[in-house]
Parts: C-alpha cells; sequence; structure tokens
C-alpha cells in the first residue's frame, strides 16, 4: 500500500454551519504535502480531524504508520528544561535519541534553558524536537518556520528534506508559499469545506494559465496592470501610452506568484 493517509466522505460541521463537505484525498507515503486554505476554508479542522485531536460526523480516516504532530500552539510546564523534555519524550515512547535531529534543531544550544525562556522560535523548535522522538512515520508540521530567522527556516528546510529521504511522508499547514513551493511534491487547496484543487505546482500554474504583473513608470507615476494573454495585451497597453505621448521610463514584468494562483482558487475567482 503506497498510502500513507485516506480520507473518505470527511465531513464535519458545528452546530449548522458545515466546516468540511466529504473531503476525498490521499498522501502518498514519501511525499511532503501541503493543504492549504483561506481562513475559514476547514483547513484546521481536517488536519485535527486526521490527527485525532477532533472528532467528526462523518467519513472514513486511514492511517498507515505511526504519527509524529508539531503544534502551531501548544504549551509545556514553564520550568521544565529543553533537554529534559526531549528525554521525558524519549521514555514515554519508548525510543533513543536522534542526536543529528536535535544538533540539526538546535536543541542541544537550548539543553539547560527553562521552557519559559525560549522565544517563540526557539519554542518551534522544541516542538518538533519533541514530534521527531516517537520516530513517526508520519509528519504533521504546522507553521514550523514561523518566528524563525532565515539560518533556522534554512536549517529545517534541510532537515524535513532529509526526512523525506528516509522515507517519511510530510504533511505540512503553512501560509509561506515561498516555504510551500521549495518543498512539496504536492499541494491541496480548501475551499468552502473541499478541494478546490490537489497536484502539483506546476501543475496549478498550468491550471490557473500564465498571470502577469505589470509596473509601468512614466513622467506623470506608476501604474500597475495584471494580463493573463501577455502578447497582444502588452502590445496594446504599450500603444496606449504612446497615443497619450507618455514616455515611458521603465517597464517591469513579473509572473504571477504561487501565492496569487493560490487566493484564486482559494476564493473561486
Amino acid at each position: 500500500m503506497n498510502e500513507a493517509i485516506k480520507i473518505s466522505d470527511l465531513t464535519k460541521s458545528y452546530g449548522d454551519h458545515a466546516v468540511l463537505n466529504g473531503l476525498d484525498f490521499s498522501i502518498q507515503k514519501g511525499e511532503i504535502f501541503a493543504l492549504l486554505g483561506i481562513n475559514g476554508a476547514g483547513k484546521t479542522t481536517s488536519l485535527e480531524c486526521i490527527e485525532g485531536l477532533r472528532k467528526y460526523d462523518r467519513g472514513s480516516i486511514t492511517i498507515n504508520g505511526k504519527m509524529g504532530i508539531q503544534l502551531q500552539s501548544a504549551s509545556l510546564p514553564q520550568h521544565i528544561k529543553v533537554l529534559e523534555a526531549v528525554k521525558l519524550f524519549a521514555k514515554w515512547n519508548k525510543t533513543s535519541l536522534d542526536k543529528a535531529s536535535l544538533d540539526a534543531l538546535g536543541i542541544y544550544e537550548l539543553a539547560n534553558k527553562q521552557y519559559n525562556q525560549l522565544s517563540t522560535g526557539q519554542k518551534r523548535r522544541l516542538h518538533l524536537a519533541l514530534a521527531l522522538t516517537r520516530n513517526p512515520d508520519i509528519l504533521f508540521l504546522d507553521e514550523p518556520t514561523a518566528g524563525l530567522d532565515v539560518e533556522g527556516q534554512i536549517s529545517l528546510h534541510e532537515l524535513i528534506r532529509q526526512l523525506k529521504a528516509l522515507g517519511k511522508t510530510i504533511v505540512l499547514a503553512s501560509h509561506d508559499m515561498t516555504e510551500v513551493e521549495n518543498l512539496c511534491d504536492r499541494i491541496a487547496i480548501l475551499s468552502g469545506g473541499k478541494i478546490a484543487y490537489i497536484g502539483t505546482v506546476k501543475q496549478l500554474r498550468e491550471t490557473i494559465q500564465e498571470h502577469y504583473n505589470i509596473t509601468i513608470q512614466t513622467e506623470n507615476g506608476i501604474e500597475k496592470y495584471e494580463l493573463e494573454n501577455i502578447g497582444d495585451a502588452l502590445l496594446s497597453l504599450l500603444m496606449r501610452y504612446k497615443v497619450k505621448g507618455e514616455a515611458i521610463i521603465d517597464i517591469q514584468i513579473n509572473r504571477g506568484s504561487l501565492e496569487q494562483h493560490f487566493i484564486k482558487i482559494a476564493k473561486g475567482v
């Protein structure tokens, strides 16, 4: 079986408000998979149902392997020391410490710090280390690099790639579209409690068609445009300036970002 997670007809409501409307999708073993959605799309509820943290109304969730979960918001006793917490979790899970992973996360540098002395980024690194103590087959990462500096983000991304190379399945929730684009094999976009898109980033770009942002600067100021057919549309745009007698000082052409494509699908535009 190549599926690490299989979701069928997953349905969840809060009172009269339907949050999940029969989700159907699967995540393959060994892939990095991102579940994306704007606020209210059902992303957090989906993850919590899959992780076993929230009951759902109907459907089935099949998990093939041990799970490790790094939550976006979590807490530990205020005065527990970092390495004490890691050793305690390892003892609970009857596993040995993975020194390479702990070193990559900078845990030994924080070893004797109490939990209440840690910054937001340091707490995230610790909670990821605790999720890894189970030696999970499937790892859930909720905004893993939020609060990390650039060096910390690069280090964590490299660790995620190493975990994938070891055959781990990684489910990622992130608002950082650059992170998603650089790390993920496939993405799913939720809209209105349903899957609006599932596939690779490349396939997403092809689905939305090409989208260009044009910035034109003249002596009268700067104007911005959005174009899909850049050939004929750009020529027509430039002719407008020629007819008006406005000299173009500078022009910039950028292809639409993943974030723009994501928003277009997520909002059903």
